[in-house]
This record gives structure tokens, C-alpha cells and sequence, in this order.
């Protein structure tokens, strides 16, 4: 399976569901993969990607935290396959000399890459899967636009807007 390095090219909205999707792109082209996600880890990637810290300690934060602490690093994330319409992740974690993979979902493995600053793979078959799609219209990734659109958004109501 040929991986290559992505980047998150920015949050969008998927209308028809509702639903927030995260989209990713290799770094030297205009290829896009989105990947469809819950609401509260489409919060926490739009918080990592504006710089805004919360008061405490979200669950992301919390893995951080507890991967540091048994002085072990996320060394990279993989998203892998797509299976029944549901994508699959791993972390891979090293612990010293030793190094674990650990099953994840694509979207907590994102904010965890990007509150470590791992970097992010995707298994290069899921963008021939995707190759007709276009890089979305209203796409972005820009930190002020995105604290601007946080700070006017509660938690609770994020499924109500667009990023």
C-alpha cells in the first residue's frame, strides 16, 4: 500500500447531510480526499487549525497529554482504506525502541496528528477512488476566518453552521 504525506486543506460542510467533512490533499497537488466526521472532532480540528485553546482540556488534548506522560510520541497517522463507506485509521505510537499501531478513526487520528504535529498519511488508492472529485468552493483553511467563525459558534450548536 503506497502512502503519501497529506495535508488538512481545510473544514467544509457537507449540506445534503449535515454533516461536517474534512478535507485532505497531498502536498504538491490539487487532489482532494474528503472524509466525512462527527461534529465534535470537526470542532476540534477547526480549533487546532485556528490556534484557539479551550479553557480545559478536550479529549484530544487529553490523549496528548497521556501519550507524553508514558514518554511515548504519535510518530504518524495513516488513513488506510475505505471499507462500507467507512474509512479506517491507525496511529502509529513509539514507545521508546518500540513502536505500536493502534486502530483509530480517521477523524481523531487528524486532531491528534495536528495537536502533536505528526504528520498525516492516506493510503494513495483512496484519491484514484476520489479522482474526479474538485477541491470544494468555499474551502478554508485561513486561521484568522476560522477564529472568526469559532468565536461566534457554541459547541453545542456547531452542526448548524459551515466552516
Amino acid at each position: 500500500m503506497a502512502m503519501i504525506e497529506v495535508k488538512v486543506d481545510g473544514l467544509a460542510l457537507d449540506v445534503t447531510s449535515n454533516s461536517p467533512v474534512v478535507i485532505l490533499s497531498p502536498m504538491e497537488n490539487t487532489r482532494v480526499l474528503p472524509i466525512w466526521i462527527g461534529h465534535a472532532e470537526a470542532w476540534a480540528i477547526a480549533m487546532e487549525l485556528s490556534k484557539v485553546d479551550s479553557k480545559r482540556p478536550m479529549t484530544h488534548d487529553l490523549l496528548r497529554m497521556v501519550i507524553t506522560a508514558l514518554s511515548a510520541e504519535v510518530e504518524k497517522v495513516e488513513i488506510t482504506e475505505l471499507r462500507e463507506s467507512t474509512f479506517y485509521a491507525r496511529l502509529l505510537i513509539k514507545t521508546g525502541t518500540a513502536s505500536h499501531t493502534i486502530d483509530a478513526r480517521p477523524s481523531d487520528s487528524i486532531a491528534l496528528a495536528l495537536k502533536t504535529g505528526a504528520p498525516i498519511f492516506a493510503n494513495e488508492e483512496l484519491f484514484n477512488l476520489q479522482s474526479n472529485m474538485e477541491k470544494p468552493t468555499g474551502l478554508t483553511n485561513n486561521p484568522e476566518t476560522l477564529k472568526e467563525r469559532l468565536r461566534k459558534i457554541n459547541p453545542e450548536d456547531f452542526g448548524k453552521y459551515s466552516l
